[in-house]
């Protein structure tokens, strides 16, 4: 039997969170002196604890814990509860993650303010290319709506491609259009340039994009989460040259490695 002190050592815990839940009936200790009301604990309470600790730290309340500690969980379904909560956690993380990069973004604008571009802008035609392509809807143009759709399209084009043994000859390019259900929802094209025709059975289309005789383009890098400022310098530059945008831009993916910080992608506005 250990004190309250040697095992709020060993559990890595404080002697005043034992004490808490111990009042509240989520871990009792294995005997209370009646006369000095010294607190023992046993070493198998080792693994109460661990589960407590575990439970709270994902999240769930101290009632949720008792809970579930009342219900005799089995390890193995308590391991897949853990397992789901982290997934969830890890979601929510890099949901944030993203928040936190167009927030930067925004601010980056922000700070441009007035400032002359300092991105070089190209006017230039761009040649009809074929893309195969996966479509989507996006509740908005806002790197919020694009990223979460455009992203898993890509994933499962390129395993499509694979599948069908297609090997793509070119960058990836996206290119977007306002949706028939309206309300600023945006229609999604996440494509990939390849050699190949529409064959029966394929489950992506074939699609030619057509050449564009006069197109702004200006080179982003970094992840499209942060793509705004850059977006908003071409559309200051086409403003001041007194030029008019015909189109949401297009998207081509020139490097996309596994460091999204060194994404390389152009901007392809096409102008009336």
């Amino acid at each position: 039997m250990f004190t309250i002190g040697d095992f709020a050592r060993h559990g890595r815990v404080s002697a005043r969170m034992l004490r808490h839940y111990d009042a509240i009936g989520l871990l009792r200790p294995e005997h209370t002196d009646p006369f000095t009301g010294y607190r023992y604990y046993s070493a198998a309470q080792l693994a109460t604890l661990n589960r407590v600790i575990a439970l709270k730290d994902l999240g769930f309340t101290l009632h949720q814990v008792r809970q579930i500690l009342e219900e005799q969980v089995s390890t193995e379904e308590l391991r897949g509860m853990l397992t789901l909560r982290r997934a969830e956690l890890e979601e929510s993380m890099a949901a944030a993650a993203a928040r936190l990069a167009q927030v930067e973004a925004r601010l980056r604008s922000i700070e441009s303010e007035g400032r002359m571009p300092t991105q070089d802008v190209v006017i230039k035609s761009t040649p009809a290319v074929r893309v195969a392509e996966l479509t989507a809807v996006a509740g908005g143009y806002g790197p919020e709506h694009i990223g979460p759709v455009i992203s898993p399209l890509y994933e499962e084009l390129f395993g499509r491609l694979k599948a069908a043994g297609v090997t793509p000859t070119g960058p990836g390019i996206a290119y977007y259009e306002d949706a028939p259900e309206g309300d600023g929802a945006i229609l999604v094209h996440a494509g990939c340039t390849v050699p190949a025709d529409q064959e029966p059975g394929r489950d992506f289309a074939i699609v030619d994009l057509p050449a564009v005789e006069r197109a702004a383009t200006i080179v982003h890098r970094g992840p499209m989460d942060a793509v705004v400022p850059t977006a908003q310098i071409l559309a200051r530059w086409i403003e001041a040259g007194g030029h008019r945008s015909a189109g949401y831009a297009r998207e081509v993916y020139v490097e996309c490695p596994p460091d999204k910080e060194r994404w390389v992608t152009e901007l392809q506005e096409p102008l009336a």
